[in-house]
C-alpha cells in the first residue's frame, strides 16, 4: 500500500500511481511464470500437495470492472483442495462459476481439475452456461460413471443490463444483500454435474441492480443435512447482514470468520465469494420458467 502525503493527493498523481501498479502486476504476472520467488515470498508456510494443486487451477482472489467488484477467500487456504472457483471477463459480459468442495484429499482437487478444465474449455469454444454445465457433466460422467459428482453455480452477467443467466446444478447458496436484509435467492437445484449421463440443464434469469452485493458460499458438503443446512442459513444470513457496510475486498474473510465462530457445526472447509455490482439498472426478479438451452 502507497499512502501519498496530503499535499501531493492530487488527480494526476493517483493516475500515475494506478498507471505504475498495473504495469507492475502485468511483470510480476509474467515473471510468476519463470520462477517461483514470488510464490515463495508469498506464502507463510509450505501448502498441502492438493492446496498446491488448487492454487495453480484458481485464477486468483480478485477481479475488478466498471460494474463489479470481485473478491473471494478460503479457508484452510492452504491444505484445501477441493473447491471450484473461475471467472472470464469480456466486453459484454462476466462468467462466473463456484463450486462446492468435494472433499479435502487427492481425488478430490483431481474432480475439480477434471471439472475446471471443462468448464474452462467449454467456455473458449464459445459455448454459454448451459453448454458449460453439459460438457462438464459428460466429463466427470465419462470418468467417474455418477460415482463423484459436483454440486456447481455457472453464472453469465451481462454488464451492460445486470441480466444474469444461471445453471443451478445442485450449487453452493447464493444470497443477495439489497437494503439491510440479505435473502437467499431461491434458485432452481439442478442434477449435480457428472451424476447421470446426458443429464439436460435449462437456465434461469434474475437481474442485479446498482448497490446489490451477491454472496456466495461453498463448502465441502455437497448435501447437507437439513438441519445443519438451516443452521448454516442462519449463519450466513447473519454474517452477511454483520459485514454489509465493508468494503467488498474485506467482506468474504470476514464472513469466513463470522461463520466459524458462531455457534453450531461448520464445514471444515469454506470459500466464500462476494460480487458488489454498480452497473446500469434493469428489469428487477426472478424469472420462474426456466428457459431450455
Amino acid at each position: 500500500m502507497v499512502v501519498l502525503p496530503s499535499d501531493r493527493l492530487t488527480p494526476e498523481s493517483t493516475a500515475e500511481l494506478a498507471a505504475v501498479a498495473e504495469m507492475l502486476g502485468h511483470a510480476l504476472r509474467v515473471a510468476d511464470r519463470h520462477t517461483d520467488l514470488y510464490r515463495r515470498t508469498r506464502r507463510a508456510r509450505a501448502l498441502s500437495i492438493t492446496g498446491e494443486m488448487q492454487w495453480d487451477l484458481l485464477p486468483g482472489r480478485a477481479c475488478v470492472g466498471e460494474e463489479f467488484d470481485l473478491h473471494a477467500y478460503w479457508e484452510p487456504a492452504y491444505t484445501s483442495g477441493g473447491h471450484v472457483l473461475d471467472w472470464s471477463l469480456t466486453a459484454d459480459e462476466l462468467t462466473l462459476v463456484v463450486a462446492n468442495g468435494a472433499g479435502p484429499d487427492t481425488q478430490a482437487v483431481l474432480l475439480s481439475n477434471l471439472a475446471l478444465n471443462a468448464v474452462r474449455n467449454a467456455r473458449r469454444a464459445g459455448l454459454d452456461v448451459i453448454g458449460q454445465a453439459s460438457l462438464t457433466d459428460q466429463a466427470l460422467y465419462g470418468q467417474h460413471r455418477g460415482e463423484r459428482t459436483l454440486s456447481a453455480l455457472l453464472m453469465s452477467f451481462a454488464r451492460a443490463t445486470g441480466e444474469v443467466r444461471v445453471v443451478d446444478a445442485g450449487s453452493p447458496t447464493v444470497w443477495r444483500a439489497r437494503g439491510a436484509t440479505p435473502e437467499r435467492l431461491d434458485l432452481e437445484r439442478q442434477l449435480p454435474l457428472g451424476m447421470f449421463e446426458d443429464s439436460v440443464y435449462v437456465t434461469q434469469r434474475l437481474c442485479v441492480l446498482p448497490g446489490d452485493r451477491l454472496v456466495f458460499v461453498a463448502c465441502d458438503r455437497a448435501e447437507p443435512a437439513e438441519a445443519d443446512d438451516g443452521a448454516l442459513d442462519r449463519a450466513v444470513s447473519r454474517a452477511i447482514a454483520a459485514t454489509r457496510h465493508l468494503t467488498c475486498a474485506n467482506t468474504p474473510r470476514e464472513v469466513v470468520r463470522a461463520l466459524r465462530a458462531c455457534d453450531g457445526p461448520t464445514p471444515d472447509d469454506l470459500l466464500v465469494l462476494c460480487l458488489d455490482w454498480r452497473g446500469r439498472p434493469a428489469a428487477e426478479g426472478l424469472s420462474s420458467t426456466p428457459e431450455e438451452g
